[in-house]
Order: C-alpha cells, then sequence, then structure tokens
C-alpha cells in the first residue's frame, strides 16, 4: 500500500486507527514525516481539560481547528511521535492541514521542548 500514500505532506490531518493491547479507535492524526511505508505522527485529541497539568504542558491547542478540518476544538499531543504504518490510514484524502499560523506555533512549541 506504501505507493499510493507517497503525496501525503508533514501537516496534514488524517484519520488513522490506532490499536493498543486491549482495542484500539479511530482518531485525527498530524503528520510529521512520511517515508513512503510508515508515518511519524502525534496525536491528535479534544481530551484536554481531564489531563494533569504535567500532560497538558506538552499539549498544544489548534487555535484554527475548524479550518483544519476538525469536528471540535482539538490540542496536537506532543508527548510523542508514534510511528504507524500508512495502512492505518483510513482514507487517502486528509481531513484537513494545520493553518500557517498553527503550524508556527507548534514549531516553535517544539523548539521549546
Amino acid at each position: 500500500m506504501g505507493g499510493e500514500w507517497l503525496n501525503m505532506q508533514p501537516f496534514e490531518i488524517f484519520i488513522a486507527h490506532i490499536s493498543w493491547a486491549t482495542g484500539g479507535k479511530s482518531r485525527p492524526v498530524l503528520v510529521m514525516e512520511h517515508d513512503g511505508n510508515n508515518l511519524k505522527v502525534f496525536s491528535v485529541t479534544s481530551q484536554y481539560q481531564n489531563k494533569s497539568a504535567n500532560m497538558q504542558a506538552k499539549y498544544l491547542e489548534i487555535k484554527d481547528w475548524q479550518l483544519s478540518g476538525l469536528d471540535k476544538q482539538s490540542y496536537i499531543d506532543t508527548n510523542k511521535k508514534i510511528e504507524l504504518p500508512d495502512s492505518v490510514i483510513s482514507a487517502k484524502t486528509p481531513v484537513g492541514n494545520l493553518t500557517e499560523t498553527d503550524k508556527q506555533r507548534l514549531l516553535e512549541f517544539l523548539e521549546e521542548k
């Protein structure tokens, strides 16, 4: 499937099926890198208020969430980049991408970490 996904660009938001030991779910992810077969992504979540202050410090609010194709106020979880096979992406087209403003905010946020 890898060759079909070569057009994935950094800062695009896709829906991916994320699995863990007890299950999994579909969720938005922010593509940071793509090598033709695997992705390095940050999770995108609307769950912020119930996180500890330590975790919240690693979340960046997406100011232009509606322009980015998201359904509700969302945050980028910069705690760790997740490596995924591109086969977990549910559609070939992104739901959206970060605006230039949010892109710059993310890059600055990552530099400060």
